[in-house]
């Protein structure tokens, strides 16, 4: 790993999760498809077999999208009482998207902390 360091200066990881560019060099492609984690950067060549985010980015989204929506829905049913089929019609697709989006952000930011802490190395040392 200390030879990362003096090939490629660190790259700031929040910025470069949520762009979804690679951890080390903060060029090239971390996903292949929307959610999907390529094999390698094309750049770097760093190999992306490490990034394992786990339920993370999941939970994240709910909790984040969850308290964001369903506040709205009861700030809008108190004040303005609509049909039930105006809150699916709005609150459905919201929810939708903000969650594939928000995840695929997250899912990046979380990849590109775990490079940035060395997380990976703790598991590969257990064996696991």
């Amino acid at each position: 790993m200390q030879e990362d360091k003096a090939i490629w200066p660190p790259v700031e990881p929040i910025a470069t999760g949520l762009k979804g560019h690679c951890p080390r060099c903060g060029e090239g492609r971390l996903f292949s498809g929307f959610l999907t984690v390529g094999k390698e950067c094309s750049t770097c060549r760093l190999d992306y077999s490490f990034a394992d985010a786990g339920d993370g980015p999941a939970v994240f989204v709910i909790l984040i999208i969850g308290f964001i929506v369903v506040g709205l829905a009861l700030w809008m049913e108190v004040n303005f009482n609509p049909p039930l089929w105006l809150h699916f019609m709005l609150w459905i697709p919201l929810t939708l998207v903000l969650s594939l989006v928000a995840l695929r952000l997250i899912k990046g930011v979380l990849i590109a902390l775990q490079y940035r802490n060395k997380a990976a190395e703790g598991r590969l040392d257990r064996g696991q």
